[in-house]
């Protein structure tokens, strides 16, 4: 036989074997009811996390600050002003292109600092609380049942299974009868 025709009676054979075996199993199953012995709880310690928000007043400082909106306004004013009186006062061509540039210069770092004088006393400042909140976490460790250890007796024979919840006095039990071969 080929390999592959081989293979195709094989799974043929495995499929037949898995669906008849499970329909067998399917018709033999019944329940009842077994003692328990004893339920023993599964006792997990677990770390709880609780929230707790602490609030405060805070006083507070508020600033509000005026743009000057001319701010290039004093250095440029400064700097022409200056520039004149700087040409006006030499008295050859030289020294007149000299005087004018030294003015200008002056002029100008004079119009910036009247200008930044000027802008610091733009200033509206006034007072005031705001709550501030802040969220701490208290942790506690507690105890709890995740299950059951159950040991259970039927036909006289002892057995033990796990479960979520304690079971009570009797438990389910399937029952399930298949040949041996």
């Amino acid at each position: 036989m080929r390999t592959g025709m081989r293979m195709k009676l094989l799974v043929a054979i495995a499929i037949t074997t898995l669906v008849g075996g499970q329909a067998f199993a399917r018709g033999n199953i019944s329940y009842d009811y077994a003692t328990v012995i004893d339920a023993d709880p599964i006792i997990k310690i677990v770390k709880i996390s609780t929230p707790r928000e602490e609030c405060w007043e805070e006083e507070v400082v508020y600033r509000d600050r005026y743009e000057d909106r001319n701010g290039a306004l004093g250095p440029v004013l400064g700097g022409v002003i200056g520039g004149a009186v700087g040409n006006a006062v030499g008295h050859k061509k030289k020294n007149k292109q000299v005087g004018a540039v030294v003015g200008a210069v002056l002029g100008a770092t004079l119009g910036k600092a009247v200008a930044d004088s000027n802008r610091r006393g733009r200033e509206n400042v006034s007072r005031g609380t705001e709550e501030r909140c802040k969220v701490y976490h208290d942790y506690h460790e507690e105890e709890r049942i995740v299950g059951y250890r159950v040991r259970y007796r039927y036909n006289d024979e002892t057995y033990s299974t796990r479960t979520d919840t304690d079971p009570g006095d009797t438990i389910k039990v399937r029952l399930a009868v298949t040949p041996v071969f």
